[in-house]
C-alpha cells in the first residue's frame, strides 16, 4: 500500500522526483510553498526493501461553503509508465486520502504523450475519464507543448538546428543592444508592468506582482527571472524553472514599444543555455495551441516556438476520477461562470486605464 510522505521522507521524495525521467517541478514540495491555499499531501510507492518506485503529489483545496475539496495531481504521476502495480497502488493511495479530505474528484494531468494509450487504458481502468484540454489553453496545463531535446548537444550545435529566421531574430537582438540579465527580486515589479500589458494586448488574465516575487523566494535556485533591457529600459522578461533534468519557460512577456527589437528570441536563447550548461536533457518551452491552423490567433505562438526545432507533443490531457458526481457536476458549472466573469471585469478594468 502507498505510503503517505512524512517529514522525515521528504529529503528521499525529492532526491526521487529530481531524478526520475517523469520528474517535474509540480510534484516537488518546493512548488506546494508556492500555493498555500492549497494543503500538499505525496504519497510513495516502495519496493520490498523500502526504495522509492513511484510517487504523487497532490494539491487538496476545500470549496468555499462546503465540507469538500477538490484534488489535484499536476504532472502526476512520477513513475514508469509501464508499471501498472506501481500506478494502481498509487491511485488506490490518493483514493483514501481523498476519503480523508471529502474529495469530490481527483484530477491528473500526467505528463505522458496521448500516443500512448495503454497508459490511458491503465487510468481508465481505474476508474479515470479524459475530461479536457482542448485545442488552446481551456485546461489548467497546456495539453500542447514545444519540447526541445538538449541532451549532450552544443549550443553551436543546437543553433544550427534553429529555423534560419530564428537564428536572424537571436543575433539582430544582440547587434541591437538587446541586454539579457538574470535579476531578482529588484525587477519583479517591472516584469509585473510588462506582464500586465502583455496580458491586456493578448487577452488573458496576469498574476498578481507578490506571486512572482513568492516564485523566486519559494524555488531559489531553480527559478530565474531572465529581463530582456534596451539600455536602461525593461522590454521584456521570463521566469523559468530548473528541476531535475528539464528547464521550463514559465512566464513570458514584452512591451508594446521595441518588439522589433526581438528580445524575445534572444531571451528564449539564454534560457535554452541554462538547460544546455546544467546538463538537461529537455528544454520545455510549454504551451501552444492544438489547433494549428494559420487563421488561429495563437498561430504565430505556435511559428515562434517551432522556430527553435522543438518536438510538438500532445499530452493525454486532464483526467478526472469522479468520486461524488452531484458536487463534481456543481462546482464545474460554477467554476465556468467565475472564469467568464472575472476575465470581463479584467479586461474592462484594463481598457479604462488606457
Amino acid at each position: 500500500m502507498a505510503k503517505v510522505v512524512t517529514e522525515d521522507m521528504i529529503p528521499a521524495y525529492e532526491a526521487f522526483v529530481q531524478s526520475h525521467p517523469k520528474g517535474h517541478f509540480s510534484q516537488s514540495v518546493l512548488w506546494a510553498k508556492q500555493k498555500p491555499m492549497w494543503k500538499w499531501e505525496a504519497l510513495v510507492s516502495t519496493d520490498g526493501e523500502g526504495k522509492i518506485k513511484g510517487s504523487l503529489a497532490v494539491l487538496i483545496r476545500k470549496v468555499p461553503g462546503t465540507p469538500f475539496t477538490l484534488m489535484y495531481a499536476c504532472r502526476g504521476p512520477v513513475c514508469d509508465l509501464d508499471d501498472g502495480e506501481t500506478l494502481r497502488d498509487l491511485i488506490q493511495g490518493a483514493r483514501q486520502l481523498a476519503k480523508r479530505y471529502h474529495s469530490y474528484a481527483i484530477k491528473i494531468d500526467p505528463d505522458v504523450p496521448s500516443s500512448n494509450t495503454a497508459f490511458t487504458k491503465l487510468l481508465t481502468d481505474q476508474g479515470f475519464k479524459i475530461t479536457g484540454g482542448g485545442k488552446n489553453f481551456e485546461a489548467v496545463q497546456p495539453k500542447y507543448v514545444f519540447r526541445l531535446n538538449v541532451e549532450g548537444k552544443t549550443e553551436e550545435e543546437l543553433m544550427a538546428a534553429f529555423h534560419q529566421k530564428t537564428r536572424y531574430n537571436i543575433r539582430l537582438a544582440a547587434k541591437k543592444g538587446v541586454e539579457v540579465r538574470i535579476c531578482g527580486k529588484e525587477a519583479v515589479g517591472e516584469f509585473t508592468r510588462i506582464m500586465r500589458i502583455t496580458g491586456q494586448r493578448d487577452g488573458f488574465v496576469t498574476r498578481q506582482e507578490g506571486y512572482f516575487a513568492a516564485m523566486l523566494d519559494n524555488l531559489g535556485e531553480h527559478c530565474r527571472l531572465y529581463m530582456a533591457y534596451s539600455g536602461d529600459e525593461a522590454i521584456a522578461g521570463t521566469l523559468a524553472i530548473h528541476y531535475g533534468d528539464k528547464v521550463w519557460y514559465l512566464y513570458g512577456a514584452s512591451s508594446n514599444e521595441h518588439r522589433n527589437l526581438m528580445p524575445n528570441y534572444l531571451l528564449q536563447w539564454r534560457m535554452i543555455q541554462w538547460a544546455v550548461e546544467t546538463g538537461c536533457r529537455i528544454y520545455d518551452f510549454r504551451g501552444v495551441s492544438g489547433d494549428l491552423t494559420p487563421d488561429n490567433p495563437l498561430y504565430g505562438l505556435y511559428q515562434f516556438k517551432k522556430g527553435f526545432g522543438g518536438e510538438f507533443t500532445e499530452f493525454i490531457g486532464e483526467m478526472d476520477l469522479i468520486l461524488n458526481p452531484f458536487v463534481a457536476f456543481t462546482v464545474k458549472n460554477g467554476t465556468k461562470l467565475m472564469k467568464k466573469i472575472r476575465k470581463r471585469v479584467y479586461l474592462r478594468r484594463g481598457r479604462k486605464e488606457k
